[in-house]
């Protein structure tokens, strides 16, 4: 039952309506209730384990955490929980590799695939270790009720693909009082909309093409190549993006406020400003409890010590991702950029200054333009199928494109009579196909500036229902339902 299913959509309204009829006292226990029975949908027993676990092991060790006031017992007890939630999240993550290591037809068998889901794991044992550690800093108070507690760790519009919810964040929100709002449902609703629209409209359109080129990159040239490449990094942050916006957009019906996850992401001016826009929630997780213990740690050794911590940091982003050489060298990428801009920041106001630049409004599209390269070049690895797949697209990405080029200049009156320099870019797939990915892609980039610069339940009626009847219409015509999931769904 996923976010873009009938089934999910049947469900929502049907939990909500159940939902106004509660009384305070019992709301929790219908939010529990359906994010266990979502989980159970699923069919995948090891993960209802590992998420009673995680709850369990979460909740009495944090309340062991606020009732001893010894410094060591207190230490203890927060590695202990640290442990246990790591040891989860390594066992569902990494046991599959292991069962197949030793049983190679496993990963064809029908009971091995359902027991070895790993679907919301790393969201929730993430989410579990930050609320200890901020019981241990004193910067949350325990949760004393256990549904409560539980509600906060599985919530079910967050509990696939996060955001990762600080307690200080959420709890608060789970005990208020709940009365219902049109605008939040109004507002959850248009937000849901415009998730799925990102998801089915774009990322499921551009997974077609994306797919064809990665499943055999030799067979592709390096136009093609290239292109792929930049569609998938529009791939994944639509298909991200449209999952968070969906979460938001139904706990928002229930009058809970989840953490904005997406700011804008390709507009970033640099590496560091890309990741306080992506994935927010996980940037702030290990700049707070990776990146910060690590730099306190080594600050006798100045600029070095923040690189060295800024490489171990996205290394464990990589390995957080999966077991692979391709998401390691993809995090090590990352790692390698932020470090060199510690040690480059000395320099550069300099640089932009000698080329008269320094306060230019060209300066920042230069970096934006910059940023999106070095953010796409590092997704080449994040999805290839191995390294030595990636290595072919990083080393043939540019191959035949001057002679291409030329090509193209050399015969623009005729172009469209020419099947040769068009295949390259339709890659089998057909003009009409190309054309509805373009208007698609488009509706979201515009979609987006509209998103942050006008408050929707400002503008006239007329102009409100104008918008909300084009992007179901957009929804009708362009959407792709061909159950592709969503791509943070492996991690």
């Amino acid at each position: 039952m996923f976010f873009d299913s009938l089934n999910y959509m049947l469900f929502v309204p049907l939990l909500w309506l159940v939902y106004q009829f509660v009384p305070d006292g019992w709301r929790w226990a219908v939010l529990l209730t359906a994010s266990v029975a979502f989980y159970l949908v699923l069919n995948a027993p090891l993960l209802l384990l590992a998420l009673a676990v995680v709850i369990l092991s979460t909740y009495f060790l944090g309340l062991r955490l606020a009732q001893v006031d010894d410094d060591r017992a207190r230490v203890r007890y927060l590695w202990i929980g640290i442990a246990v939630n790591i040891a989860v999240l390594f066992l569902i993550k990494y046991l599959r590799r292991l069962v197949e290591w030793r049983i190679p037809d496993a990963h064809s068998d029908a009971f091995w695939s359902h027991l070895f889901v790993t679907l919301g794991v790393s969201y929730y044992t993430l989410q579990a270790i930050s609320y200890l550690v901020d019981l241990y800093l004193g910067t949350a108070e325990p949760e004393t009720h256990l549904g409560h507690l539980a509600l906060y760790l599985a919530f079910f519009p967050k509990l696939l693909q996060g955001p990762i919810e600080r307690a200080g964040d959420l709890l608060p929100q789970l005990r208020a009082p709940y009365r219902c709002s049109y605008d939040n449902v109004r507002s959850g609703l248009l937000l849901f909309a415009w998730g799925l629209f990102k998801k089915a409209a774009v990322a499921n359109r551009l997974a077609i093409y994306v797919g064809s080129v990665y499943r055999d990159v030799h067979a592709f040239g390096g136009v093609s190549l290239l292109l792929a490449t930049y569609m998938y990094a529009i791939q994944i942050l639509a298909d991200f993006s449209g999952y968070t916006d969906m979460a938001l957009g139904v706990a928002r019906m229930f009058n809970i406020r989840l953490t904005q996850n997406f700011n804008a992401p390709y507009m970033a001016t640099s590496v560091a400003d890309f990741w306080r826009r992506w994935h927010i929630s996980f940037s702030r997780w290990i700049l707070d409890y990776i990146f910060k213990p690590l730099q306190i740690q080594w600050r006798s050794a100045g600029t070095f010590g923040v690189a060295a911590a800024l490489m171990i940091t996205f290394l464990f982003s990589g390995l957080w991702h999966g077991a692979a050489w391709t998401f390691a060298i993809w995090g090590a990428l990352h790692g390698t950029y932020l470090a060199a801009s510690v040690f480059l920041k000395p320099w550069r106001d300099r640089v932009w200054a000698s080329v008269g630049l320094e306060k230019h409004p060209l300066r920042r599209v230069i970096q934006v333009v910059v940023t999106f390269n070095l953010v796409a070049f590092a997704w080449i690895f994040f999805r290839a199928n191995s390294t030595a797949d990636a290595w072919y697209v990083a080393t043939h990405v540019f191959a035949g494109m001057p002679a291409y080029v030329m090509a193209v200049i050399a015969h623009a009156p005729e172009i469209t009579h020419l099947k040769y320099l068009w295949d390259p870019i339709l890659m089998e797939k057909g003009l009409r196909s190309f054309v509805l990915v373009i208007i698609a892609v488009t509706l979201m980039l515009a979609g987006g500036v509209v998103q942050r610069r006008v408050r929707i339940r400002h503008q006239p009626l007329w102009l409100r229902w104008t918008m909300y009847y084009g992007l179901l219409l957009c929804l009708f015509y362009l959407s792709i339902y061909d159950d592709m999931g969503f791509v943070y769904f492996q991690f």
